[in-house]
């Protein structure tokens, strides 16, 4: 077998199509080649860097991307529901803290990411299917423990939150994300051949598949594999 691709995913837990993007990546990185590298990064701090508005901002852009989720949600499988005050949750709220918080569960991993997987889908549940906050750290405990971490745990990752390690570390991912040419999330990274190969968003994964040699064998490659 040939050595496995390096697939780099930028995301933040306040972007509806970041989760999407998220989930097809888990579910294929045990159906392709691939070592998939789960980025956690600050969407506001890529919006202001790039110069990019958010959807909400344009009246046609927000009243379609409500009706393209409700789609999504069922073609990928992933149970996304927007928030009654979209703008509310994701801009004046934001996700500082949430993103903070996730940083510090993957500084405390000690290999692999499993928990900053079963945390991060915690708290897209939360904003985006149950409309609840994500911001508080009430809040983030509530997910964490959902995600199976421990008191003492969720107790020593609050602590991180407010450490200069994980402000420094969210902040330096964020900017290599800017370097890249983000301007907006889901960000997935391809290594090949020492180049990075950018696409942007949840609907370029058979593209993605096509530039590393593999097959997208659709949202659910669980299933596609039981049809063959």
């Amino acid at each position: 077998m040939s050595s496995r691709k390096v697939i780099e995913l930028f995301f933040d837990v306040v972007s509806p199509y970041s989760w999407l993007a998220f989930e097809v990546m888990c579910r294929y990185r045990k159906v392709w080649n691939i070592e998939l590298r789960l980025r956690l990064t600050f969407l506001g701090g890529v919006m202001e860097g790039s110069g990019n508005k958010p959807p909400g901002l344009v009246p046609n852009k927000f009243l379609y991307m409500g009706k393209d989720l409700n789609r999504l949600s069922e073609y990928f499988n992933v149970p996304l529901k927007p928030p009654a005050d979209v703008p509310e949750a994701m801009f004046k709220k934001g996700s500082l803290n949430a993103m903070r918080f996730v940083t510090a569960v993957q500084e405390m991993e000690k290999s692999g990411d499993e928990r900053v997987e079963r945390v991060s889908r915690e708290l897209w549940r939360r904003i985006w299917y149950e409309d609840r906050d994500i911001t508080e750290p009430a809040s983030l405990s509530e997910a964490a423990m959902k995600a199976g971490l421990s008191d003492s745990e969720i107790k020593r990752a609050l602590e991180l939150c407010n450490s200069q390690e994980v402000k420094e570390k969210l902040k330096s991912a964020t900017e290599e994300a800017l370097d890249y040419g983000a301007f907006g999330f889901p960000l997935v990274v391809c290594h090949l051949n020492g180049k990075p190969e950018l696409f942007f968003g949840s609907d370029r994964f058979e593209l993605l598949a096509h530039c590393i040699g593999e097959k997208w064998l659709g949202p659910l490659p669980d299933k596609s594999t039981a049809k063959l």
